[in-house]
Order: C-alpha cells, then sequence, then structure tokens
C-alpha cells in the first residue's frame, strides 16, 4: 500500500496551489483528480471570468507562475476579461510548470484509519496520508429549489450542467438568479438567440463596477483601496483578502462580512449584453408543471409564464455531509459551521 504525509483531493487551482507550496517544502504529497476539471466540463462555453485580472493567478511560494508569467511563458496575451478557454489553458500551463505529478485517477472513498486516513481510488488501489486536504470545489453541491427538484434534466437544468448554452437557440429560457453566473448566462443565451428571461427574489439586480463608481482600474490610490481578489465593497474587501484577520473576527461579524461580501451581483461589463433580456425581480418560482406546450410556471405574485427551460443560476450550497467521497462516519467527526 502506497503511503504519503498529504493527500490532495482535486486537482483545480486551490488543490494545484496546495501542492505547487507542498512541493517548494519538499512535503510527501500525492495530489489526485482531473487538472481542471470542473472548469472544462461544467462552466458554459463563451463564459468571462468574473475577477479581475491581477486577481485570477493560481499561488505558488515565489509567486513565479502567474498570469503574467504565463503570457511571457507562452507568447499568449491574456484579454482583461479572462476567457474561461484561456484560464483553463493557464491551469494546464501552471500545472505543467509546478505540479506534474498529478495523478488523474478519482478518489472513490476517504476513511479515517488510525491516526490518518485511508482513501481509495477509482481501480480499487488503497492509499494512506497522515493529513487530506480537500479542494474538489464547488461540484456537486449545485442549490435547487424545491419546486423544481422533481422535474426532469431536459426542462430544468443548472448553469454548472449546460456547457453549450448555444443549443437554445430559438427557445423560451427563464433563468432563476440574480448572481454572476445566472447573469452571464442570462447574456450567453441571449447572444445566442434565446428569448430571456430572469426571475430573483431579490427586489433588485446589483451590477458591478459601474461606470462613474471607483474601481481598481482608477488610478493608483485605488490600488490600494481594493486588494487583488476585490471581493466585497470598499472596507470589507480587504478583511476577506486577507484570512487571518477574518478568522480573528467573533463568529456574528465572520457572518455579516461574508454576507455582504458575497451577495448575488454581475459584473457591470454584463449590461450591454442583457438589454434584449425580460428582468422580473423580487419574485419565484412558486409552482411548475410540465405539458405538452412546455413547462408551466406560477410565479408567487400569481402571474404565469410558459416557457421551454428553466436553468438555474441559484449557485451552491456547501455541505460536508455531500462530498460523495467521504465516509458517513468520517463527515460527521468533521467540525464545521453552516
Amino acid at each position: 500500500m502506497k503511503t504519503c504525509d498529504v493527500a490532495i483531493v482535486g486537482a483545480g487551482p486551490y488543490g494545484l496551489s496546495a501542492a505547487a507550496h507542498l512541493g517548494a517544502i519538499g512535503a510527501d504529497y500525492r495530489i489526485f483528480g482531473e487538472v481542471m476539471g470542473f472548469w472544462r466540463r461544467q462552466m458554459p462555453v463563451g463564459m468571462l471570468l468574473r475577477s479581475e485580472w491581477d486577481g485570477s493567478s493560481f499561488s505558488d511560494p515565489a509567486a513565479s507562475f502567474g498570469l503574467a508569467a504565463f503570457e511571457r511563458a507562452t507568447g499568449t496575451t491574456m484579454p482583461e476579461r479572462i476567457p474561461l478557454d484561456a484560464f483553463v489553458r493557464y491551469g494546464t500551463w501552471f500545472h505543467q510548470q509546478t505540479v506534474p505529478d498529478v495523478d488523474p485517477r478519482t478518489v472513490r472513498l476517504v476513511e479515517a484509519n488510525g491516526g490518518g486516513f485511508l482513501l481509495t481510488l477509482e481501480d480499487g488501489e488503497a492509499v494512506t496520508a497522515r493529513r487530506v486536504v480537500v479542494a474538489t470545489g464547488l461540484s456537486g453541491f449545485e442549490r435547487r429549489p424545491a419546486v423544481l427538484t422533481d422535474l426532469p434534466r431536459d426542462l430544468v437544468s443548472h448553469t454548472s450542467e449546460e456547457r453549450d448554452l448555444g443549443r437554445f437557440r430559438g427557445r423560451r429560457v427563464m433563468v432563476v438568479g440574480g448572481g454572476q453566473s445566472a447573469l452571464e448566462s442570462a447574456a450567453l443565451l441571449s447572444d445566442g438567440g434565446a428569448s430571456v428571461e430572469v426571475v430573483t427574489r431579490t427586489p433588485v439586480v446589483h451590477w458591478l463596477g459601474q461606470q462613474g463608481h471607483i474601481s481598481r482600474e482608477s488610478g493608483r490610490l485605488a490600488h490600494i483601496l481594493y486588494p487583488p481578489g476585490a471581493v466585497g465593497p470598499l472596507g470589507i474587501n480587504w478583511i476577506v483578502q486577507l484570512p487571518d484577520l477574518f478568522r480573528s473576527l467573533p463568529t456574528a461579524l465572520q457572518n455579516r462580512v461574508a454576507t455582504r461580501a458575497l451577495r448575488p451581483a454581475g459584473s457591470g461589463w454584463l449590461r450591454p449584453r442583457v438589454t434584449d433580456v425580460v428582468f422580473t425581480t423580487g419574485k419565484e418560482i412558486a409552482r411548475a408543471s410540465a405539458g405538452p406546450g412546455g413547462l408551466r410556471l406560477t410565479l408567487s405574485d400569481g402571474s404565469e409564464r410558459t416557457v421551454d427551460h428553466v436553468l438555474l443560476g441559484t449557485g451552491y450550497q456547501i455541505d460536508v455531509m455531500r462530498y460523495p467521497f467521504l465516509s458517513p462516519e468520517l463527515a460527521r467527526r468533521v467540525d464545521h459551521r453552516g
């Protein structure tokens, strides 16, 4: 049986970054999973990253393998708004430069094993590790409104399940949600010739980086006020940029900061692309049923719609008990909040 000190489950941005740091100190680690698998398979073609250019690099100890280094090494010029395919190429390059030894096999089961852990891989091979880093991201944690859970996949799907939104050309699609995933999906659908309505529970749609607002592009002072991650409004942005500072706050204040930093919002650069999209705010789907003419929906105000498809841009809800590879006994022993 093979052994290691640290096993990393997941080979996306966080797993690769963790491995780069462990490798730099000579740690005995193994990393498992498809490199950039979630981004390759569960993000829509044509997507642009919401994160700012200088907040989108992976992490390595010497900061030698960021986006700027990728540009120099490959002769690539990254646009200010990073396309999905370019981000995947960057992640693949980072893997080749810093973590070439990724094991592409899937971890099927993680169990407690004395003072460490036993990992069972997809082909049955077993690996023991003293520590396990879970870096599998959002896959498997899609949030779905209860009223829509029993409807078939060809009528209702989550944004993470749709790679090619062009297949909805000429069809009526309702997008549920008011965050980046919902709003960018609405833009891609509209670009592709679908008839789109966005329905969100919030009374208004929040847009980030509006013209005339201060942003990281506003000058030298703005780069001091806004950290590279650029998550959250002024003041809160630096708190969430510094993990040790955030963790030092009382739990109640942490919750308030996180809620304000991560409220649903869309990038301002999407607005010109959704001029043909109908927006219905302050409403949600109350009832839904499939019929010969499509999907019949009743909103919370009593109004009705008939559409061909509902696309859920409703985000994700992390739940430790739902990790498919953690044994139930181990998952119950994990301390967690929320």
